[in-house]
Formats: C-alpha cells, sequence, structure tokens
C-alpha cells in the first residue's frame, strides 16, 4: 500500500469505508472506491487488521465499494493486487495492466517500486 500525505487522505476521505471492532471502537479494516472516469473506479487502499482476517471483513468491505460504484452507475472496477486470487473469489478476472488507462499510474509514481510494478491488475464489470 502506498503512503500517502495526511492531506490526501483528507482530500479522498469520503471514498473510504472503515470497519470498527464494535467493543473496542478500533479500526481493523478499511477500504477505498476511486473513481478515476465515468466509467471506471478502483478499489484501493484494502487492510485488515492481521486478527481479523480470515473472517470476511476483506469480502465485506470491497462488497461495500462495488455497491458504492454500482450506485454511482460505474460499469468497470479494476485493482491492482499482490492477491488476485482474493479478488477472483469476488468475480474479478485477471487483466493485463496494458489495458488500463494511463490515468490510472498517477498514484504509482511515488511507489519505491515504480516503473517495475510487481503487482497484478485486476477487473470486475458490474
Amino acid at each position: 500500500m502506498l503512503p500517502r500525505p495526511m492531506g490526501e487522505v483528507y482530500e479522498h476521505i469520503r471514498d473510504f469505508v472503515v470497519a470498527v471492532e464494535s467493543k473496542s471502537g478500533d479500526v481493523v479494516g478499511c477500504c477505498a472506491l476511486h473513481v478515476v472516469w465515468d466509467n471506471l473506479a478502483e478499489v484501493r487502499s484494502l487492510a485488515v487488521k492481521d486478527t481479523c482476517r480470515g473472517k470476511g471483513l476483506g469480502f465485506r468491505l470491497v462488497r461495500t465499494c462495488l455497491d458504492d460504484a454500482r450506485e454511482l452507475k460505474i460499469p468497470r472496477v479494476f485493482a491492482l493486487t499482490y492477491v488476485p486470487r482474493f479478488f477472483n473469489k469476488l468475480g474479478f478476472e485477471d487483466l493485463s495492466k496494458d489495458d488500463l488507462p494511463q490515468k490510472v499510474w498517477g498514484d504509482c509514481i511515488r511507489c519505491h517500486k515504480f516503473p517495475d510494478c510487481d503487482e497484478k491488475a485486476v477487473a470486475l464489470d458490474l
């Protein structure tokens, strides 16, 4: 996950859905839907606390983002991930990164792996 300056977090805070542990109030997961264009959005910043993994929380977070994309009438959602199997279970299909528009690579310039990205692209048509 790319580090983001605090100002950028505030600019995009409405992109995020956050899971909170009911007893402690601790944040245990998050995910964001970033609208790229009128017909494309990215599921990004998916994170689940280690102790909460394997309980379906990640699936629920992504599904919430997908519901948001449907509500916005965005027909295609993609993700860049190291765990494509996770997204495949949600119906995403593997995709060549070359098939994504150039616009989606704007954040990548900040990555220490740029330009040798080793993430996999997946996409889902809604």
